[in-house]
């Protein structure tokens, strides 16, 4: 019987206990198939009394040795002479993870004599496959089962265990080391999820429980079927007499030795599919709480128990049991791509309980949040806003996010991102949360609409109170259904969440004139129609609007058909999607390293841009200056809307940066592009003054034929800005698409495909 602790291992060492010896075949095969390149570096893997470590330091290799039992890092360290290139470390790979690793990256990872011993072993790979350099090898030394006796079963791997290990890997040779097999593993593969059947049920089989299980670090519970090919949750068949919940209590228990009270499992939903065309009822159940240890109970079955990542879940090499993906999918929706057709039919919970040590640690920081935010002017004291702030449990809706990231009053988490890293659905931030409600004027009663699902929709909800109705749109389903599930969670039954294009549905979800207020919490480029009839006359539109490039959270109150607004709060959210989304005109110079981009208005000729960059710069500073922690988000809107055309943002790509223009601070820079010719405006720092605070100047860069009048031009309007409108905003009218010129108030026209937007700064321009 292998030893299955820390402890016993420990004491095994203690008493002068070891592995077998490293054989000549052993070095043979590691010197001709992991030779150790220039400055190697190796992980030895549960390492014993170090004779592994010291032979690859031999070798060539500097190597990080690590094992959880200190008698053995004793001796290996006593064996190691102090000039050989080992460091050992006391680190439990199972349990602790490769977080603690000197190394960020190793050419050669082995374990030898020790992956039996290992649990985990699908989520220990992925996460030593992470650590491996491209051209490295990963390579596991064990004994084979059918060359052991029965009584050491347990330290070996059986042909089936060996080809699960191999799955996942581009190269994967075996080699025999005097009956120990050598696996070389090489080129790890990134592969979709598949899902499998597991052959006819037999008509019993139709009905049955699935059970979603986490541990304390919300990793879910599979199990591997070696009969049937697949990785599946606990579960199974219900009984004629037992309910759902109490046969997927039944079942975990049974199957894995965990014992879980009914009280801590809920029913998600019923999910039907076929089977070789028999209908095949699946419940999705989730437990919340149980003891024990998983281990295999019907080794017919299941073969092996693993904690796995939910994150490994989409590359898992081997397939998931279809119903066991449909009821993963039902937990953390949109994890699984592609999924075979299901009819889920959702069950809606009463709110759940909460462990009492998390609930108080909640509600402390959700008090601390609404204190911050009164503190920095987010919140008026004693305003029904700050009552729903302290009530709303947002830590709920942003599961795996820590709580103190949860409630930073400044952070907005990201929930999803796009396969190259940009983020597709983020919660808002509170303090800007606090912001677009006020602005919103909800009172009790009212009828709201939002635009991009999350928690704002439960503030809502507790600001219009139970005669009040708010309803959450988005076009994305992972997103709807995160919300469903998450306002179910936490008694907000009452919202409803529909799934469609947010320019569109509020037409189809509202009669016209019957909206109190629309919320918008998604980047929007244009106000579509279908928002503005919805309102009613006064009615409220908070919208993240991007105008030339910038984003402001404007509040547009509804006036005889037009929407008007004097209000801007600087802000960022994801893009809106579907068809209201409209990429900027970008154009990218210099192979890159400069980017200029047309949010608004029609491009003009940037043809002959290569040739003005190259021409001698203009530089003009104004004497107009900004402290360092002061916003001039204004002064790019006052530019932005005094330049008839040409106006556009450049960027300067840090990687490409040549140091040919200077790159701007923070903001993109607002530039001209006129004729053949460029200017953006930017800041230096000026000098330190010992008695007053630093100080930015602005002033402009310009190229091209042209140079000095596009300066010039720049430069006035930031003088006039500075001399007449530094503390204004402009008031701000919105027109539906067909009004025509002569009827619209004096100002700068922006049109859009939707809205003709007039900005009226109540004074002339030079």
């Amino acid at each position: 019987m292998a030893y299955t602790t820390p402890d016993e291992w420990n004491t095994h060492y203690t008493d002068g206990g070891a592995f077998r010896k490293l054989g000549d075949a052993e070095r043979q095969l590691l010197a001709r198939h992991a030779p150790a390149p220039d400055n190697g570096v190796a992980l030895d893997v549960g390492c014993g009394t170090g004779e592994l470590a010291r032979h690859l330091a031999d070798s060539g290799y500097t190597v990080d040795a690590l094992d959880y039992a200190p008698a053995a890092l004793a001796r290996a360290e006593a064996d190691t002479g102090p000039d050989t290139p080992v460091t050992y470390l006391l680190l439990d790979i199972e349990d602790d993870g490769p977080q603690a690793l000197p190394h960020p990256a190793y050419d050669l990872i082995i374990c030898r004599l020790g992956w039996a011993f290992i649990h985990d072993r699908t989520r220990v790979m992925n996460q030593l496959r992470e650590r491996l350099r491209p051209g490295g090898a990963l390579c596991v030394i064990t004994p084979v089962a059918s060359t052991v006796p029965d009584g050491k079963r347990d330290i070996a791997l059986d042909e089936a265990e060996i080809t699960l290990l191999c799955a996942g890997w581009k190269i994967a040779d075996r080699h025999d080391a005097d009956g120990l097999a050598v696996i070389v593993l090489r080129e790890p593969v990134a592969v979709a999820v598949r899902c499998a059947g597991k052959g006819r049920p037999s008509p019993h089989a139709l009905t049955g429980a699935g059970v979603v299980v986490t541990d304390p670090r919300g990793r879910i519970l599979l199990g591997w079927s070696a009969r049937r090919g697949v990785w599946e949750l606990a579960g199974g068949k219900n009984d004629a007499d037992e309910d759902f919940v109490a046969a997927a209590v039944r079942e975990l228990k049974e199957e894995t030795g965990l014992a879980a009270r009914a009280e801590d499992a809920r029913l998600l939903a019923l999910l039907m599919d076929s089977v070789h065309s028999i209908p095949r009822m699946t419940a999705a159940v989730r437990v919340t709480a149980y003891h024990g240890e998983p281990a295999v109970r019907e080794a017919d079955l299941i073969s092996r128990w693993e904690w796995m990542e939910p994150a490994d879940l989409p590359c898992l090499a081997q397939p998931l049991f279809t119903p066991s993906a449909h009821v993963i999918d039902t937990v953390w929706p949109g994890l699984l791509p592609g999924l075979p057709p299901v009819h889920r039919y959702s069950i809606t919970p009463a709110a759940i309980p909460e462990p009492a040590e998390q609930a108080a640690k909640a509600a402390e920081l959700r008090h601390t949040m609404a204190d911050r935010l009164i503190r920095d002017g987010y919140l008026e004291e004693g305003s029904a806003i700050e009552t729903a702030f302290r009530q709303v449990p947002r830590h709920w809706f942003l599961p795996g996010i820590d709580l103190d990231d949860a409630y930073d009053p400044m952070t907005a988490p990201v929930t999803r991102r796009a396969p190259g890293g940009q983020a597709t659905s983020s919660v808002s931030a509170p303090w800007l949360q606090a912001v677009m409600l006020r602005d919103a004027r909800l009172g009790l009663g009212d009828t709201v609409i939002e635009i991009g699902s999350g928690p704002n929709a439960a503030l809502a909800q507790e600001l219009v109170g139970p005669h009040g109705r708010v309803t959450s749109i988005d076009i994305d389903p992972f997103v709807t259904d995160r919300t469903r599930r998450f306002l179910d969670d936490t008694g907000y039954h009452d919202v409803r969440v529909h799934l469609g294009d947010g320019e569109q549905a509020p037409a189809t979800l509202a009669q016209p004139g019957s909206v109190d207020a629309l919320i918008v919490t998604v980047e929007a480029r244009d106000i579509p129609p279908a928002w503005t009839d919805c309102l009613t006359e006064g009615g409220r539109l908070v919208v993240p609007l991007r105008i030339h490039g910038y984003t402001w959270s404007i509040p547009f109150t509804k006036r005889h058909g037009t929407l008007v607004a004097d209000e801007y709060t600087v802000c960022g959210f994801v893009p809106l999607q579907g068809p209201g989304y409209r990429p900027d005109h970008t154009v990218r110079l210099r192979d890159g390293e400069v980017t200029v981009r047309f949010a608004d208005g029609t491009p003009t000729d940037t043809s002959r841009l290569e040739a003005a960059l190259a021409m001698p710069r203009t530089e003009c500073w104004t004497g107009v200056t900004i402290g360092a922690d002061v916003p001039f988000d204004m002064l790019m809107l006052w530019l932005a809307t005094h330049l008839d055309e040409g106006f556009a943002r450049l960027t300067v790509d840090a990687d490409l940066d040549t140091g040919l223009l200077q790159r701007p601070r923070g903001w993109d820079a607002a530039t001209l592009v006129r004729d053949d010719s460029l200017g953006y405006v930017l800041t230096r720092k000026l000098p330190d003054a010992p008695t007053r605070e630093p100080l930015w100047e602005f002033g402009i860069h310009a190229y091209g034929p042209h140079a000095q009048q596009l300066a010039d031009t720049l430069a006035g309007l930031v003088t006039t800005w500075d001399r007449h409108a530094r503390t204004l905003s402009p008031q701000l009218t919105g027109y539906p698409a067909a009004r025509a010129a002569a009827e619209l108030p004096p100002g700068h026209v922006l049109d859009k495909p939707h809205t003709r937007l007039v900005f009226d700064w109540n004074h002339d321009t030079p």
